[in-house]
């Protein structure tokens, strides 16, 4: 489907082009052959999609999704974010992910918008796309956003067509969102959601967003925060679980019934999701996440949250990339590890010891990470997100590797 020299940058493979299989056709000979779909038959109620989750805290499940379930979010992607026909949309997420079908493929279809697609995340490649076509929508996620802005010409780039960016998929470091603003004068405008719940169950109001917050209930949304072994709904202010009940929940998983009696509970008759997610809400109604349950370090008794500590980090001006892990400590019970990702003006520069050093004077003493590794890299899924769990299960190996010589 590729123009014979496209204008925008490409991976190799999209221009050597792919062998047609069996009876597979190529785009252009679809579209040639002028087919026209079926007669709809569909109702609000019937299977439309099932999503995978991506298995960052186990084994990926598919998610049962209605019609109504994905038309909710793409009518209130559409309306949040001011998607009109006249927007024009870089679709930088991949559409299998939820949510880069939702804001970059279904709100513009609805809204009748231009859509600008990338066949895989090259930042170079955005940043024309962005001035070429003069985008003005942008949802991404987190990495994307903090590559972007790495770039060594960022500042001589012309960003001035857009109007809204935003996104989620982790929350966004301070520092980086700050620069953002101080780039283009825009706020990043972040959400929340889940495959369970196809995208957003949270925005930030565009107009009034609130810097590393999930924002507030989309419409329909009825968001709690519960004690995660009473079950009893918390006040403002106080640390606990995220559920949630509205129109875009799943029905619940493929054929894992235990995992949906796990999945659900009942609030007042109510059936909410429980997201894993531990959160709180501020006195005007914006939530915010501390971190995912499973991914707390208990360093001697000490709750370790390793976004709030990745997010320190990210306001080191040698930092790249970081991720937070815990590591099994004879002593502390765990420790906490951050594997580092060093902007190339500062490799060979700064040691592991000058992060430890510098985490040292800007958090608690419990908090800052005892061990840094750098790293190339940092491993991720096919949406871009970070694999911690990957980092942690490593690490785990490492130390019953360790245990099991010692002995």
């Amino acid at each position: 489907y590729l123009p014979p020299e496209p204008a925008r940058p490409v991976p190799p493979a999209m221009i050597a082009g792919f062998p047609a299989d069996g009876e597979a056709l190529a785009w252009r000979e679809v579209l040639a052959k002028g087919y026209a779909p079926p007669p709809g038959r569909a109702q609000n109620d019937d299977l439309a999609l099932l999503p995978y989750t991506a298995g960052s805290t186990g084994r990926p499940k598919g998610c049962l999704h209605t019609h109504a379930t994905v038309i909710a979010n793409v009518v209130s992607s559409a309306l949040w974010n001011g998607v009109t026909a006249s927007s024009v949309c870089l679709a930088a997420l991949p559409f299998f992910h939820v949510t880069g079908m939702v804001h970059s493929l279904h709100a513009p279809v609805l809204a009748g918008a231009t859509m600008v697609l990338l066949t895989r995340w090259d930042r170079e490649a955005a940043l024309q796309a962005i001035e070429k076509y003069r985008c003005t929508h942008w949802t991404n996620i987190t990495t994307m956003l903090i590559d972007l802005l790495a770039h060594p010409q960022i500042g001589e780039r012309d960003l001035g067509s857009l109007v809204l960016v935003g996104g989620g998929g982790a929350p966004m470091p301070e520092a980086v969102a700050k620069k953002f603003q101080a780039l283009t004068g825009l706020s990043f405008v972040e959400g929340y959601g889940m495959t369970e719940t196809i995208s957003q169950t949270h925005m930030n109001p565009p107009d009034r967003p609130k810097l590393q917050c999930l924002g507030i209930p989309d419409f329909g949304v009825d968001a709690r925060i519960i004690d995660t072994e009473s079950l009893r709904e918390l006040p403002c202010g106080q640390e606990g679980e995220l559920v949630v009940a509205g129109p875009e929940v799943m029905k619940g998983y493929w054929q894992r019934p235990e995992e949906d009696a796990a999945a659900f509970l009942e609030l007042e008759g109510k059936r909410f999701l429980r997201t894993g997610d531990i959160c709180r809400m501020d006195e005007e109604g914006y939530f915010f996440i501390v971190d995912r349950k499973k991914r707390m370090i208990n360093a001697a008794g000490f709750k370790v949250w390793p976004t709030e500590v990745e997010g320190v980090l990210y306001r080191h001006p040698a930092v790249a990339e970081v991720c937070v892990v815990g590591v099994p400590d004879p002593v502390r019970i765990e420790t906490t590890k951050a594997y580092v990702v060093l902007r190339p003006e500062f490799r060979g520069q700064v040691s592991e010891a000058d992060i430890i050093n510098w985490a040292r004077e800007n958090m608690a003493g419990y908090k800052y990470p005892r061990i840094v590794e750098f790293a190339a890299s940092l491993p991720k899924s096919g949406a871009g997100k970070v694999l911690w769990r990957e980092l942690q299960e490593m690490e785990r190996r490492t130390a019953g590797e360790a245990r099991h010589h010692a002995d």
